[in-house]
């Protein structure tokens, strides 16, 4: 795998043009091959004025030293879509879904630290209903892997397998039918979402992705309205949960969050999720009295 080392982290408005552009071009199919690509940003220095307002978009306290276990994300975001608007990247940006994400944190980040950021595709394998590309991020001081994560991202279209499967139901959703159904988490908190929180976690996190900021441009992509972020309910419910220095996170993002709406947060031991509410816009509803539609799922452990 080629490096190539950037003086300055990404712009995402060219990048998602770009990607919005060729996306038409191209035609997700089973077989095709990651771009063997490294991007490297070395000396990241955190600007406190942004990490502050992503604090606040997302529940943290505001002024404390260490990074939450979510930021580094943020800010090897713009390379990953870099990586994925380019033609080398076999599937269309447009239409890619964001199904998971796990975290590794080996201890605890300074705010006032540097960092060099490392993003690559590691892997385009099979899924039951098209392509999963799995983008990788790492973060290192001083030369030590400190922090690491695992995004997953679905391109959907047709494939042998779901060709031959007819059951319909739980396999057609991924069986996400089974999990919505299962025992929900005892519910600590339940949050009425404005209309405007795609555009706050956009502004701090850079993500202005069309889809989570206004009624009119979600409804271009297919959303009756704009919804949440995938990565801001991970950070708000860590914001609720906590996480030890040193953590693994798993979570799953399960169905989107229309704006504004009604979100239940459960948690028990180390595990989380949203749940929705309906509350009387459409988001959310009820499943046979086992809680609303299952948004999140997630998992956060001590690092051994």
């Amino acid at each position: 795998m080629s490096s190539h080392t950037l003086t300055s982290s990404p712009s995402l408005w060219p990048l998602l043009a770009r990607g919005a552009v060729l996306s038409p071009f191209k035609r997700p199919r089973t077989g095709v091959t990651a771009p063997r690509t490294r991007l490297v940003l070395p000396g990241v220095r955190i600007h406190l004025g942004r990490l502050a307002a992503y604090e606040r978009a997302c529940g943290f306290g505001v002024g404390a030293d260490e990074l939450p276990l979510t930021y580094p994300h943020v800010l090897g975001f713009p390379a990953a879509m870099r990586l994925m608007s380019e033609r080398a990247f076999p599937l269309p940006l447009l239409g890619l879904v964001h199904t998971s994400v796990g975290i590794t944190r080996r201890r605890a980040l300074t705010a006032t630290g540097e960092y060099e950021l490392t993003v690559y595709v590691e892997d385009l394998r099979p899924h039951r209903h098209g392509t999963e590309a799995v983008v990788v991020t790492e973060a290192r001081a001083a030369g030590e892997l400190v922090w690491e994560s695992r995004s997953t991202y679905l391109a959907r279209h047709r494939t042998t397998r779901e060709s031959q499967e007819s059951q319909g139901s739980q396999e057609s959703t991924g069986g996400r039918g089974a999990a919505a159904g299962r025992t929900p988490l005892p519910v600590l908190a339940q949050w009425r979402l404005a209309e405007d929180v795609g555009r706050r976690y956009g502004a701090a996190s850079g993500d202005r992705n069309p889809i989570h900021l206004y009624p009119l441009t979600a409804r271009l992509f297919g959303f009756p309205r704009a919804i949440a972020h995938g990565m801001w309910t991970v950070a708000r419910c860590l914001a609720e949960h906590g996480a030890p220095h040193g953590a693994l996170l798993r979570a799953e993002f399960r169905a989107p969050v229309l704006l504004p709406g009604t979100v239940t947060y459960g948690a028990k031991s180390s595990r989380f999720e949203l749940r929705g509410v309906d509350d009387g816009n459409g988001n959310g509803g009820n499943s046979g009295g086992n809680g609303g539609r299952l948004h999140l799922t997630g998992e956060v452990l001590p690092l051994l």
